[in-house]
């Protein structure tokens, strides 16, 4: 068969199955265009799901008369000039096809008035190759784009289309996307005539959560902790859940660069890792968080639909992202002095940093406190063994169960999690702190306290190696063989000792103390396997982790031992001052709040 030029119209249309999949794909196209056009507010209206009509105004900088029939041509845009500025994109879009691929598979009208014109001018495209000269048409300044009947003349793509409740749902979620990368601009969604989505423009940290709050959900704000980090020419902010709000999947995961959503496995990698010993097995984070940096160190032209991103130093934004949660992640304790939204009105609600300043409630039978006689941290060193920590425990029987003084009339201010009262069927811990009842797992809030004090007490003194009475031989590829030669320093900060014996071989002689007995082998495979994709590896700390985390179980207190009020308190005490303490090892909630008013509504008080 001979080589011969495809027609125009099947370009489009070939064009038009990478960047036309289902009416969302419309939406993205059109509403990021209105975006780069500098819209303050963006209409969408849509029937049937998309299928029968979409229509998108804006209020941007229009279109001049004789760039109109351009505007529907491939190829064509008003963004890039030359491959410097292509480098330094930053505008949703560029490549100059979505219209025309869109008008290729749709009736297309095109309707727009340029900033400084008289009067507005439209043309229209009906799935053909020609489109006609432009007509005058009334219209305010900005455009508007109507996508009437997709897939009219391709009836097979027509077919892959679900209900329209179905593609509603795909496009309602990706205006959302939208709405989230730019609190700026007011978004309005109507289907079948029906308003869906009323966002007006976020200009401060308030309104922007009310939007997210709508968005989102409420629950979300409740549990977001706000974050803000700029380094080495990165800047790091948005919203990110706490581990006890985890998710089944991972449908709240929101990632921008540069204003553009993207899904990225090394994103995705750092972000796990942040959330490494707080989240429950099989769970997944919920986030929204915005990256910036300079749009050169950032490739966006790696994929038609641009969901994916190429960084130009990947380990860089990697560890950026891990250190930047992983830091935000280890202050979740109680009264962190983290703002909440009420649940209501959307409004914030400012917290209190911890100030264990108040007098000791006295026990029964007991001496007044004196003012800040407050019982000092339970030892406990990596050397002390779960035995040992057990003895410090010093457990016995309490006494008859003390009456704490309320905390509003106690003269002093009241830590986060409050005084013990009482002790539940040797599990849980009651207090009472200002907002009402507080119930603490004891053996999980214990066991995260000795879990952060083993890991702290192995980061005072390094990784200790052990050397392997039998080295390990490992036949790997020539280029694992060299970056394990390369980064030599990496596997010795790691408490382990590697060397090449010839081009393919590598040999494992020294691991860590702490995981004598391990798989030498696969130890070195994952972590070679690591520092090929992410330039860096946490394998041998997780490893670690795990064996330190069994300890922190089998030192804990268990269930069904019986504290007195005093090492209840003290325990409330270590949890306030101990990192990542709102979870346990495993991910798990280590302590919950029942504010008053819900236990008023539980009794109905006040009804």
């Amino acid at each position: 068969m001979r080589i011969h030029s495809l027609p125009p119209q099947l370009v489009n249309q070939i064009a038009a199955g990478e960047v036309v999949e289902r009416p969302a794909s419309v939406i993205k196209e059109l509403v990021e265009n209105s975006l780069d056009a500098g819209a303050r507010r963006i209409e969408v209206e849509v029937e049937q799901g998309g299928v029968k009509l979409i229509r998108v105004r804006d209020d941007g900088r229009g279109i001049v008369r004789d760039d109109l029939v351009l505007a529907l041509s491939r190829h064509a845009t008003s963004k890039i000039r030359s491959l410097q500025e292509l480098e330094r994109v930053a505008s949703m879009g560029f490549r100059g096809e979505a219209l025309p691929s869109i008008a290729s598979v749709s009736r297309l009208t095109l309707t727009s008035r340029a900033e400084g014109q008289e009067a507005g001018w439209q043309v229209s495209g009906d799935g053909g190759a020609r489109v006609e000269e432009p007509v005058p048409a009334a219209h305010p300044v900005g455009t508007t784009l109507e996508v009437r009947d997709l897939f009219y003349n391709t009836p097979a793509r027509r077919k892959f289309l679900r209900t329209e409740k179905t593609e509603f749902g795909h496009l309602e979620t990706q205006l959302k996307r939208l709405a989230m990368s730019r609190f700026d601009v007011g978004f309005t969604l109507r289907h079948n005539r029906r308003e869906v989505l009323a966002l007006p423009a976020a200009d401060n940290r308030l309104e922007r959560e009310r939007r997210l709050s709508e968005l989102l959900g409420p629950a979300f704000l409740e549990q977001a902790l706000y974050l803000e980090e700029e380094r080495l020419g990165l800047r790091l902010h948005g919203w990110v859940a706490r581990p006890a709000f985890s998710r089944s999947q991972s449908d709240m995961q929101y990632f921008y660069v540069n204003g553009r959503m993207v899904r990225d496995r090394l994103v995705t990698h750092g972000v796990r890792q942040a959330f490494r010993d707080v989240l429950h097995h099989g769970r997944h984070p919920a986030y929204v968080l915005y990256l910036e940096l300079d749009p050169v160190l950032v490739d966006v032209n790696v994929h038609p639909t641009k969901h994916e991103v190429r960084f130009r130093d990947g380990r860089l934004v990697h560890d950026f992202l891990f250190r930047t949660l992983h830091s935000v992640l280890s202050e979740t304790r109680p009264g962190a002095g983290e703002e909440r939204i009420d649940r209501e009105t959307g409004e914030l609600l400012p917290g209190a940093d911890p100030a264990p300043s108040a007098p000791q409630p006295r026990e029964s039978g007991g001496a007044p406190p004196r003012e800040g006689a407050w019982q000092p941290p339970l030892p406990l060193q990596v050397r002390d063994r779960p035995a040992g920590y057990r003895a410090s425990m010093n457990l016995q029987r309490p006494p008859p169960a003390p009456q704490a003084p309320p905390p509003d009339t106690d003269g002093g201010q009241v830590p986060p999690l409050g005084y013990a009262l009482a002790q539940l069927k040797g599990i849980y811990i009651l207090a009472e702190n200002r907002d009402g009842l507080v119930l603490v797992d004891m053996h999980a809030a214990h066991e995260r306290i000795t879990y952060e004090r083993f890991k702290g007490a192995v980061d005072d003194g390094g990784i200790a190696s052990q050397p392997l009475l039998v080295p390990v031989s490992v036949r790997v590829s020539r280029r694992e063989a060299d970056l394990a030669e390369q980064r030599r320093a990496v596997f010795e900060r790691l408490g382990m000792e590697v060397g090449r014996l010839g081009s393919e071989t590598l040999v494992v002689r020294a691991i860590p103390v702490l995981l004598r007995g391990a798989d030498a082998e696969r130890l070195l495979r994952d972590l070679l396997a690591d520092l090929v994709v992410f330039g860096a590896s946490d394998r041998i700390r997780e490893e670690i982790d795990t064996v330190l985390a069994t300890m922190a179980c089998h030192g804990s207190v268990r269930a069904n031992r019986r504290l007195s009020v005093a090492e209840m308190n003290a325990l409330l005490r270590d949890m306030e001052r101990t990192r990542r303490s709102d979870q346990c090892n495993h991910g798990r909630p280590t302590w919950i709040q029942l504010p008053l008013a819900d236990l008023d509504k539980l009794f109905m008080r006040g009804q």
